[in-house]
């Protein structure tokens, strides 16, 4: 059902260079881009993660109660890709752990400040 999700950067340059080493964890890599916005991915015909600057020209910010999340394929995946994402310059907003009976999560924010879930159903 979900296309394509955005989230804002004030310095797009940064960003790709942090969602290029972390999504390579999942095998994701840049689909394509321009000058205002990269978009990343696994394979044609999935979703998509854009990162850009807003396109009304005024400064990114967070979303309050926005959030991405990614599905991975197990707890160990999940546990990488946390690592990966505070060891990248990420900062923590929930160390991996189980949320419900099934529901394995770690969040984490990245170097704009935008919340992100890596998560799998276990």
């Amino acid at each position: 059902m979900i296309g394509y999700v955005t989230v804002g950067t004030n310095d797009r340059e940064k960003s790709a260079a942090y969602f290029d080493e972390l999504l390579a964890l999942i095998g994701g890599k840049q689909f394509f881009g321009n000058d205002h916005m990269t978009f990343w991915g696994v394979e044609p015909g999935k979703p998509l993660l854009g990162v850009g600057a807003p396109f009304n020209g005024e400064p990114a910010s967070v979303g309050n109660g926005m959030m991405v999340s990614l599905s991975l394929k197990d707890k160990e995946a999940v546990d990488a890709f946390y690592q990966k994402a505070l060891a990248l310059g990420g900062s923590d907003e929930g160390e991996p752990g189980m949320r419900t009976d099934t529901f394995y999560g770690a969040y984490f924010r990245d170097l704009d400040g935008n919340k992100f879930c890596a998560f799998c159903m276990v």
